[in-house]
Formats: C-alpha cells, sequence, structure tokens
C-alpha cells in the first residue's frame, strides 16, 4: 500500500522530537506535555504557525485523555439532565427557554422530565451556550421512560 506523501512542517517535527505524541501513560509524561502546551499556550493564537497549532492540539487532546482516565472531574451532579437543571436555574431559563434553545419548544420540558434523551447535537449546543466542557451532559441520564 502506497501512502500519499505528507508536507510537514519542521517546526512541528521539531516539537514531535522534543515530545513524541503517544498516549501519555505515567504523570512524569504528563508534566512534560503540559510544561509544552504551557510554552506553546504563552503564543498569541494567531502567531502560532500552522505546525505549532496541529501539534498543540494533537497534544491537548493526548493530555485530556490521560486526565479523563486518571482523574475524573468530580461532579455533585447525578447526571447531565440535573447538571442542566442547575445551568438553567443560574441563568433563570425555563423549559420553554431550553426548548428554544435546542430548535423545539416543547423538547425543553420533554428533557428535563427525562422522557428524552439529550443528543449529542443538543450536548454540544449546551456546552457551547453555558461555556461549560460537554462531559457534564455526558454522564448517564437517569433516563426511564413512562409506564404506559
Amino acid at each position: 500500500m502506497a501512502f500519499a506523501k505528507y508536507k510537514v512542517a519542521a517546526d512541528y517535527l521539531e516539537l514531535v522530537r522534543r515530545f513524541p505524541l503517544a498516549p501519555i501513560r505515567d504523570k512524569r509524561s504528563l508534566r512534560d506535555a503540559l510544561t509544552l502546551i504551557d510554552e506553546l499556550g504563552i503564543i498569541d493564537e494567531d502567531r502560532l504557525t500552522p505546525g505549532q497549532a496541529d501539534y498543540l492540539l494533537v497534544l491537548s487532546d493526548l493530555v485530556e485523555r490521560y486526565e479523563h482516565a486518571h482523574s475524573p472531574v468530580a461532579t455533585p451532579f447525578r447526571d447531565g439532565v440535573d447538571a442542566l437543571e442547575y445551568l438553567m436555574g443560574q441563568a433563570r431559563m425555563s423549559s420553554s427557554d431550553l426548548g428554544r434553545l435546542l430548535g423545539n419548544r416543547q423538547l425543553g420540558a420533554a428533557i428535563l422530565r427525562r422522557e428524552r434523551e439529550l443528543s449529542k447535537a443538543h450536548v454540544v449546543k449546551l456546552a457551547e451556550h453555558f461555556k461549560v466542557s460537554t462531559d457534564l451532559f455526558l454522564r448517564p441520564h437517569g433516563f426511564a421512560r413512562k409506564a404506559s
């Protein structure tokens, strides 16, 4: 099988030599990765080269994956709907407001009653609206159908 030739920037390769893009498996590697992220993070986003931006994006994903596996974020919420109810209360949103945000006025109440689950699109929209991680809404839903 022949692979297409990929053009890789020299600054990207230099960063890979400093810290190879491979799964992070221990705290020392995590510390080294975070040091490099901090180093790149002080550069204005619009001044990063495409190679630096690509490397930073992938390295950040590797760090996030390690942190998620080894230090899950503690939350006082039972599930994503519980977190949503809290955020809505803070924003003084009604179930109708939620429905309008999600594109269907009746959907908000159904989600809050746990009659409908949050879709991936809903989770992304809510995370953007409330400026939180999508992980907050991805906890198991105490989803239960009404008895027929």
